[in-house]
């Protein structure tokens, strides 16, 4: 007994002075395995537990105190509102904690950047809050999980990571959450920012930033999700050429309270979609132009009269991350020219 109370002691004060890192598991492919092997491209995402995968970086150990969570076990194509509620809530309870340095959330690729950029506007706390993933499942011949998550780890408890806003941690890279997307389906260096570039690097373990997000983010945000059970339904439509209204129309009597358009070239719409989209505006639906194209902003006023139109232009996000803040803009507002802002200033 004597001896397991020195180890424990011993132990107790090696830990002493080390940042205290939440690992907080969802699923995805960092969490797959494939029952064929090491070669076999079909696995089953969120099939390795948050347990699991940190056994799987021991030396996580010697740079950290780690605590895992599993907070949903998913492949991200069915992350749902749900999960971004329940995520925001736990990540804001965790950071109100003074010894928590910092959370990483391991996530699958899919949604990663929809997440990252939900938790960006609702996380309360300038402490970092880092997503990590994998290309490659757990079981995979030269799997990119173990080194992402080790990488992941050390930008959440690096010093200059605080009031950056949620990151993203993947291929030796870090990106700002408002600007990543997913650009490759299958590639490793698949996230990258179109509009701006990486934010900054991290080589096993060795984190270094070149620039700074300027957008609002985090604890310059206004959005709170504490007390919310439920976000509004905004659905996202595609633009191409001769498009079917039939999709829209749908969206429209699916009791949608925002409609994001993700059009082509600089948000542009076809004739017979225009015409939906007005109808959807007289009956108090906001609608939002996005591009499909993948970068550049979508500009107020481009072949999209949107003053006399009544929609709304989304700057640079992505089609998906416009429907991110649109929800969350209609959590505090209805008026056309405070969404519009949101737009500006998010």
């Amino acid at each position: 007994m004597k001896k397991v109370l020195v180890l424990a002691a011993l132990l107790a004060s090696f830990a002493f002075g080390k940042p205290l890192v939440y690992v907080l598991a969802t699923g995805g492919t960092i969490a797959g395995s494939a029952a064929g092997g090491a070669t076999d491209t079909a696995y089953t995402s969120g099939a390795v537990t948050v347990d699991a995968l940190l056994k799987a970086v021991p030396q996580i150990n010697d740079i950290a105190v780690v605590k895992g969570e599993q907070v949903a076990n998913i492949g991200s194509q069915a992350m749902n509102n749900e999960i971004w509620l329940k995520l925001a809530k736990r990540v804001n309870e965790l950071l109100k904690q003074k010894d928590v340095a910092g959370i990483v959330i391991t996530h699958g690729t899919d949604t990663m950047e929809e997440t990252a950029y939900f938790l960006n506007l609702t996380v309360k706390s300038d402490k970092p809050v880092v997503l990590v993933g994998a290309m490659r499942s757990s079981t995979s011949m030269s799997a990119d999980g173990p080194l992402n998550l080790y990488n992941a780890v050390n930008v959440a408890i690096n010093k200059e990571s605080k009031g950056k806003g949620v990151l993203v941690a993947m291929n030796e890279e870090i990106h700002a959450a408002r600007e990543v997307q997913k650009t490759n389906t299958t590639g490793v260096a698949t996230f990258k920012s179109p509009n701006t570039g990486k934010i900054g690097s991290v080589f096993y373990g060795n984190v270094k930033y070149y620039l700074s997000p300027v957008r609002a983010h985090t604890k310059a945000s206004e959005f709170d999700v504490s007390k919310l059970s439920e976000l509004p339904k905004v659905e996202v439509v595609m633009g191409y050429a001769n498009v079917d209204r039939a999709m829209l129309d749908a969206a429209i009597s699916s009791g949608a309270k925002g409609i994001i358009n993700a059009g082509v070239g600089n948000g542009s719409l076809y004739p017979t979609a225009e015409e939906a989209f007005g109808k959807a505006i007289k009956n108090g639906i906001i609608v939002a132009r996005s591009s499909r194209v993948g970068s550049g902003e979508t500009t107020r006023g481009g072949e999209t009269n949107d003053d006399k139109f009544g929609s709304i232009a989304t700057d640079n996000l992505s089609p998906a991350k416009a429907r991110v803040l649109l929800m969350l803009g209609l959590t505090k507002t209805n008026d056309k020219a405070k969404l519009q802002e949101y737009f500006y200033k998010y």
